[in-house]
């Protein structure tokens, strides 16, 4: 936000920064708002999710896992009484507290116990362990199939355990579920929601994205051994690290409702991570450990608010095939492969320049010599524009075992800006990379491809450089569905496998978003890095979609995107249908697009 205020500043005055302040001022009102229409139960719902409950084929034990240690009396009874308002009513709360030195500990806990006895627990330790430890000795009580994690100072929202066993009622084989969720200050006001994607490993080793709630099958968390000691305050973390190494992707459920309130007040890691530098030690020790676990080099760098950067170190580095099309603009093109041999550090590059028509003689001057000083392979092509099918011709020529494609009004910023995207492409698991995209004015121009509202968008364009972005999203390195072929790479046997970019129905719009798709839906994760900064001057050489024919074309290939991938138009996995997206700006979806199982699965 302070970013955002400079930039506006300086461009705008004052008024820059009163629109800073309405922004924030409409952003907690539109939630509050948004609560209010979208997510308050009526009675009426209440009665539904009820009549839903009875109707349950699978009604398992629901085991709430509850460290406490000197929780303020206030918080820990609303924690509690929370649990206890739960509408899904077969759940166990199994609180160990951690030798807790007030006396009205004990106190609370002990009425809570004659006021539930045969759902309540408590194991009142004797040494203090901390969290971990606690934790682990909630778990050695529990019986139920699953477990969920609740702080002793949070709150779950009253359908939370509802919303998953009405999940696992239509996927019996899921293992891990998690939701959305928001922050709630002393006084109980709801603030500062997080609406997260569907399973997204890479965000997790750069956030704990996943935290609250967190629902876990029994036998697996026992399995790897329950929670590790020496990592307080990234315990859940490791945790979950631990916990996905054990099963599939496919058995993860993403619940996109906020089920789950954080209490966020000073000294709280909800309030800032600042507030803990312990919490910073033991999430880069933890996520190190996950790498090390896969045999991965890496190092472990600290982003901001408690986030990480994965740098993936290279032992080799495959030859890499930059292919640029070009067609004139001489303005755009030195400074691209001046970039590209002066000012990016990767050792073993081909660059492939393939001239498409070009026409003016210091265009076709300049190519002849840096073709004739060896510095680029030069290929000629003819005929219409095909982005695609010039693309597909190039990369049949190319000898590298990974593909860089390049628009050629694209100029690099960081000199391991290819490095940083080879490294995560050569993983077996990862399909296409994208960059860091910006407007020569230090704005975003590309922060990855998202869709909201059916359509493909550029994510945070115009944000000012060095914006966060959503929840910090655009400061960390993610799995996105789809990503600009401005700056791609790919391992060249996977485009062989997809079949390159579809040259009859993509000639030049879309064909990287479908690419990008069919990467995906080949099972390999796309994925997005801010790590690799370059600049980018849009579309300068093909000019805007802005003619007749350009726009009749354009229409045609928007319709042969929704034909293909209707389903993942409608709803990326990569988002939330919370939310819809405006530019830089996330706005809060009216009406959202999650379902209500209550009103869908009642006949």
């Amino acid at each position: 936000m302070l970013t955002k205020a400079l930039h506006l500043y300086r461009r705008e005055g004052l008024n820059g920064i009163r629109r800073v302040i309405v922004d924030i001022f409409t952003s907690d009102i539109s939630y509050a708002k948004w609560i209010k229409k979208f997510d308050t139960l009526s009675l009426v719902d209440r009665r539904l999710i009820e009549k839903h409950i009875l109707h349950f084929s699978y009604k398992p034990l629901i085991s709430i896992l509850l460290p406490v240690y000197n929780t303020p009396r206030q918080y820990l009874e609303s924690a509690i009484q929370s649990v206890r308002n739960q509408l899904y009513p077969n759940w166990e709360l199994c609180i160990a507290d951690d030798a807790s030195t007030l006396p009205e500990i004990r106190e609370v806990l002990e009425e809570f116990i004659i006021s539930d006895p045969r759902r309540i627990k408590v194991n009142f330790r004797s040494n203090n362990g901390h969290i971990a430890t606690a934790t682990n000795t909630s778990l050695q009580m529990a019986t139920g199939d699953f477990i969920a994690l609740l702080d002793h100072d949070d709150e779950l929202s009253v359908h939370a355990l509802y919303h998953v066993v009405a999940a696992l009622n239509k996927h019996p084989e899921a293992q891990l579920l998690y939701s959305d969720e928001d922050k709630i200050d002393a006084k109980g006001k709801r603030f500062s929601p997080y609406f997260k994607p569907d399973w997204n490993h890479d965000l997790l080793t750069s956030q704990n994205y996943i935290n609250h709630l967190c629902v876990y099958r029994t036998s697996v968390a026992r399995l790897i051994g329950g929670f590790y000691e020496g990592l307080d305050g990234a315990q859940d973390w490791d945790f979950a690290l631990r916990f996905v190494e054990m099963i599939k992707p496919t058995e993860i459920l993403h619940l996109p409702y906020v089920l789950y309130h954080w209490r966020s007040i000073p000294g709280s890691t909800a309030h800032a991570v600042t507030e803990k530098n312990y919490v910073i030690e033991a999430a880069t020790k933890a996520v190190t450990d996950s790498w090390a676990r896969k045999q991965a080099s890496v190092s472990i760098s600290h982003v901001s608010q408690g986030h990480l950067r994965t740098r993936h170190i290279l032992r080799d580095h495959p030859l890499v095939s930059v292919v640029i099309l070009t067609h004139n603009k001489l303005d755009l093109l030195k400074p691209c492969l001046d970039g590209l041999f002066g000012q990016t550090r990767y050792p073993n590059m081909e660059i492939i320049v393939v001239d498409h028509n070009s026409d003016e003689l210091n265009t076709l001057a300049y190519l002849e010599e840096v073709s004739n000083q060896g510095k680029i392979r030069l290929l000629k092509y003819s005929g219409p524009f095909n982005f695609s099918g010039i693309n597909n011709w190039a990369v049949g020529q190319a000898q590298g075992d990974v593909i860089c494609l390049l628009n050629n009004d694209v100029e690099p910023i960081t000199p391991d800006w290819l490095e940083e995207m080879v490294s995560h492409s050569i993983r077996h698991e990862i399909g296409a990379v994208g960059a860091m995209l910006y407007y020569p004015n230090d704005t975003i121009q590309h922060a990855g491809i998202i869709f909201s509202n059916e359509a493909p968008h550029h994510i945070y364009t115009n944000l000012p450089r060095g914006g966060s972005g959503y929840s910090n999203r655009g400061l960390l390195v993610q799995n996105l569905s789809a990503v600009t072929a401005a700056c791609l790479v790919v391992r060249k046997d996977i485009w062989n496998e997809v079949g390159g970019m579809d040259e009859e129905n993509f000639p030049v719009a879309y064909n990287d978003v479908d690419f990008c798709l069919r990467v995906m839906e080949r099972g390999y994760r796309n994925l997005w890095t801010p790590f690799a900064e370059l600049y980018h001057y849009e579309s300068a050489t093909r000019g805007p979609e802005d003619t007749p024919e350009k726009k009749q074309r354009f229409a045609k290939e928007m319709a042969a995107l929704n034909d293909r991938w209707a389903k993942l138009l409608a709803q990326d996995p990569a988002w939330n249908p919370n939310l819809i997206f405006n530019g830089y700006r996330v706005h809060l979806a009216y009406p959202p697009s999650a379902r209500k199982p209550w009103l869908e699965d009642v006949q």
